[in-house]
Formats: C-alpha cells, structure tokens, sequence
C-alpha cells in the first residue's frame, strides 16, 4: 500500500489518528489492543498507524509476533514548529499594537 506523503497537520487533522495518539499517552499497545478502541475494522486502523508512522509520530517495535506502538517526538516536532512560528507572529504583532495604544495614551 503507498502512503502519500502528508505534513503534520493533515496526520492529525483525523480524530481516529488523534484518538490513537491520546491512547498511547497513557502506555504503549499492540495493533490489536488499538483496533479494539474502535469502531472500524483492524485493516482501517492499521492504516492509520502506518500513516502516523510514516509521519513520525509513532514508532512500531516488533516484539515476538506483536507490533508494539508507541509515541514518537518526531512527528510532534513539525507541529511544534509551525505552533511557535504563529506564536511568535501574534506576539510581535500584539507588542506593535501595544506600543500603537501607548503612543496615543500619551
């Protein structure tokens, strides 16, 4: 199956994605433990997990015949990046206004 490449936000604009992501805040899982979260088939969110994967979110580790997934900062990283890119805009921004609003209190 080919995963077409995705940035960050398109990983986690799916909430089946986020919801698997919040699963394994709490502990790692096998592909089965997740697929039983939900209501869609094994296949589907096996597919989920390779898009979240492939994106670097999460890592597999195979441990006997079980694929365990846990979170990885990989993905998160691009997300972060762009969130501080925007903070810094709208800081700048609001230091300009205050310094506007200061100017004509004067």
């Amino acid at each position: 199956m080919s995963i077409p490449n995705l940035d960050a936000l398109q990983v986690i604009a799916d909430p089946s994605r986020r919801q698997i992501l919040q699963l394994l805040t709490k502990e790692t899982y096998n592909i089965n433990a997740l697929a039983e979260n939900f209501d869609m088939s094994r296949p589907a969110v096996s597919k989920h997990i390779k898009i979240l994967e492939k994106a670097g979110f999460i890592s597999i580790q195979e441990i006997g015949r079980e694929r365990q997934c846990s979170l990885n900062q990989k993905g998160f990283d691009e997300v972060k990046a762009l969130i501080s890119h925007f903070d810094q805009f709208w800081e700048n921004n609001l230091s300009k206004l205050d310094v506007i609003l200061n100017k004509k209190k004067d």
